[in-house]
């Protein structure tokens, strides 16, 4: 099969640096004029990948408990997005230095039980990624059902501590932005699109890979129609929780509430808070619902990083209200979004270039290259 073959797509080591260079000036010179505005960039950046390595972890997990056997084949992508855990790491324990900047309670708070609490949140989604990309290492040279097996339970595991960790981290992350305000749905809703994330992620780069000839003897037209449903019913999902909480709150009318909105639906932030509706849910529900569409190679791809921009919106929505008087979209954080990109960029494709591409011995592999729609 072609698409068990290793994969060369790294990125230029002379185009990383490049792309990390800018964001550096940027930072350094964004430190000078308006710190605020830099580690507010910094935080939503370090979140969004952070979300996208946890996202893969999840499209894993979510594909072993199911026993879904169509995935088998586009597994190794979701494993590559796990190779940003280190780069997510970096850059959200870096936010101690400019926690004065970000948070109205630092000041009170302990030094060094922030910066314990942060690390604790990055081990568990480390030990987890680390077993499973072990024991699918092992299925490439061996067809023992016991790397399956082990796989399995990993993600069982993984999706009962990940509910817990995850949500105290949003909490400590982005809720604590605005100590005032408080939401019992709140930890779902950023987990919906912690999902959404992902599954926009892997359905990208397997339709980039697909159409390079990567993919060609394990993906076809059946796989993509699945990555769209997923796509269609998660971003729905992630719309449900967003207008659940809203309305709740709206309904309600209670001060220590609704401030968190009032702020969102303001003269400056209004705009950005309807596009964010219409980016992550109104517009990719529309173009996904028919089916010749989620059969899509282009329409797909094109969705996916839709999305992807508009999950970046949502976690600036989550994060820059809180922080800054009014939005500020320029090349400050056009820069630093870019280094982080290449830095994803280069992380993933690296990944995939580290093993074959599609998992020999995987138990569902003949099941997925008989999938059938």
């Amino acid at each position: 099969m072609s698409g068990v073959r290793r994969v060369a797509m790294r990125a230029p080591i002379a185009l990383t640096l490049a792309m990390s260079l800018a964001g550096l000036v940027a930072i350094a010179v964004g430190l000078g004029r308006d710190p605020a505005r830099i580690w507010t960039s910094l935080l939503v950046d370090g979140f969004y990948v952070l979300s996208l390595a946890l996202g893969g972890m999840l499209f894993i997990a979510v594909q072993h408990l199911s026993g879904a056997a169509w995935s088998a084949g586009m597994r190794r992508v979701a494993e590559a997005m796990m190779a940003t855990l280190p780069v997510a790491a970096v850059m959200m324990l870096a936010l101690f230095f400019g926690r004065g900047s970000l948070y109205a309670w630092a000041a009170a708070a302990p030094a060094h039980e922030s910066a314990g609490l942060a690390s604790a949140y990055f081990a568990v989604p480390f030990v987890f990624a680390r077993m499973m990309r072990r024991a699918s290492s092992h299925q490439d040279t061996s067809a023992d059902p016991i790397h399956h097996r082990r796989m399995v339970r990993y993600s069982a595991i993984f999706v009962v501590v990940f509910a817990c960790s995850f949500s105290l981290a949003s909490i400590d992350w982005l809720l604590t932005l605005d100590p005032r305000w408080t939401s019992t749905m709140y930890a779902v809703y950023v987990f919906s699109g912690v999902l959404v994330e992902g599954v926009a992620a892997v359905t990208l780069v397997v339709v980039l890979l697909h159409e390079h000839g990567h993919l060609a003897d394990v993906v076809n037209a059946n796989h993509l129609h699945d990555l769209g449903k997923l796509l269609l019913a998660f971003t729905t999902f992630w719309a449900y929780i967003w207008l659940s909480q809203y309305l709740l709150i709206w309904y309600s009318n209670l001060p220590e509430e609704a401030g968190h909105y009032v702020v969102r639906t303001g003269s400056g932030w209004l705009p950005l808070f309807a596009v964010n509706f219409l980016v992550n849910w109104v517009v990719p529900f529309c173009l996904l619902l028919p089916r010749v569409s989620k059969r899509s190679p282009s329409m797909l791809k094109w969705v996916a990083v839709l999305v992807l921009i508009g999950r970046w919106l949502d976690i600036y929505l989550l994060v820059s209200p809180q922080t800054m008087k009014a939005p500020a979209v320029g090349l400050l954080e056009l820069s630093i979004a870019v280094a982080y990109g290449g830095l994803v960029w280069h992380a993933v494709s690296s990944a995939l270039e580290r093993r074959p591409l599609v998992v020999e011995h995987d138990p569902h592999l003949f099941d997925c290259l008989q999938h059938q729609q």
